[in-house]
Order: structure tokens, then C-alpha cells, then sequence
């Protein structure tokens, strides 16, 4: 089957922007993955200071005590 030149340039204008709307989306991914990778890294570091800094860091004398008056 021959298609009229016509009909061929509104499909391949319609592929080129299928490519052009790929490529777009594609760089927004980049950007959202730049963003998640420079800002996960922190909020886990941050994570792990906060669970560090809530666990119990007393001595074991101390805890002695505390059980020995606070029964």
C-alpha cells in the first residue's frame, strides 16, 4: 500500500513528538533522582542521630542505682 507523502509527515510529526515529549520526561526523572540522591543520604544520616542520641547512654552504675532507689 502507498500512502500519500501527506500522510506520512503527520505520523512522523507525531513520532518526533512522542521522542521530544520522552526526552523532556526523561530529564525531569534526572532532576527528581539529583534531588532524591543529595537529599535522602541526609535525612537517614539525620535518621540514625536521632535514634543514636534517644538510646539509653547511661552508665552502668547509673543504671544500678536506678533500679536499686527507684524500686
Amino acid at each position: 500500500m502507498v500512502l500519500p507523502e501527506d500522510s506520512n509527515n503527520a505520523i512522523v510529526d507525531a513520532l518526533n513528538r512522542i521522542n521530544e515529549s520522552l526526552e523532556e520526561n526523561n530529564q525531569v526523572l534526572s532532576r527528581i533522582l539529583n534531588h532524591y540522591d543529595s537529599v535522602v543520604p541526609v535525612m537517614k544520616k539525620n535518621q540514625e542521630a536521632v535514634a543514636s542520641a534517644n538510646e539509653d547512654n547511661r552508665s552502668t552504675l547509673d543504671m544500678m542505682y536506678d533500679k536499686v532507689f527507684n524500686n
